[in-house]
């Protein structure tokens, strides 16, 4: 069909809540639609397609043209820097980028390093900070790096703050608030642009409405 919109999501808590908030916004989801194994899912009823992806992977499928839209949290948005336009925060899932270690501990002066998933990120801050650092970058369980002795320091996301503290770590810098965000390919804002905007004004007001309320 050629006004099917494809949108990239990541499974997981931003792809349940991006789910609500589309059926808040009126769109018809298949009941089963989080319970899914697939990796495509068709919505023929409302001319879209999913493809469910790896959350850094998102930006790039949007980027590259597979996917018309995606749904990403800043965080990825930050450390990517893909090729594509921002259009709305959806104010779901969110969360923020700290950096933490162990308490009552300082940077080692000479070589500090500091652990993430984020190492473009992680640097800017430091940067920003007048502070040199090496950046060692892991891809899961970062907390792990400074009980080690891996790390000084590690840049990650917390939400309750419960895996740190179960972890024996304490925050000390709270770099950036995330939000997950619909980002478009250029070419398909261009070339799908109604669709685009009927779908961004929906979950706009859906959106406010929930401001308004809180």
């Amino acid at each position: 069909m050629e006004d099917m919109i494809t949108i990239a999501m990541p499974k997981g808590r931003i792809f349940e809540e991006a789910a609500e908030l589309l059926r808040q916004a009126g769109f018809q989801l298949p009941p089963e639609f989080e319970d899914s194994r697939k990796l495509i899912i068709d919505v023929e009823k409302e001319r879209f397609r999913f493809i469910l992806a790896k959350p850094m992977d998102v930006p790039t499928y949007v980027e590259h043209g597979v996917a018309d839209l995606g749904i990403a949290g800043k965080d990825v948005m930050l450390e990517e820097e893909r090729d594509v336009y921002e259009l709305l925060d959806l104010k779901i899932s969110q969360c923020y980028l700290a950096v933490a270690g162990l308490p009552n501990t300082k940077m080692n002066d000479v070589a500090p390093k500091v652990a993430t998933k984020y190492p473009n990120v992680a640097a800017r801050y430091f940067r920003e900070q007048g502070e040199q650092v090496e950046i060692i970058k892991l891809n899961g369980s970062i907390e792990l790096a400074p009980l080690i002795g891996l790390s000084d320091r590690i840049v990650d996301i917390v939400s309750t703050g419960r895996t740190l503290v179960e972890n024996g770590l304490v925050e000390y810098e709270r770099i950036i608030d995330i939000t997950s965000r619909l980002i478009v390919n250029p070419v398909s804002y261009r070339m799908k642009d109604e669709r685009v905007n009927e779908l961004v004004e929906r979950l706009a007001e859906v959106i406010q409405s929930k401001v308004i309320e809180s």
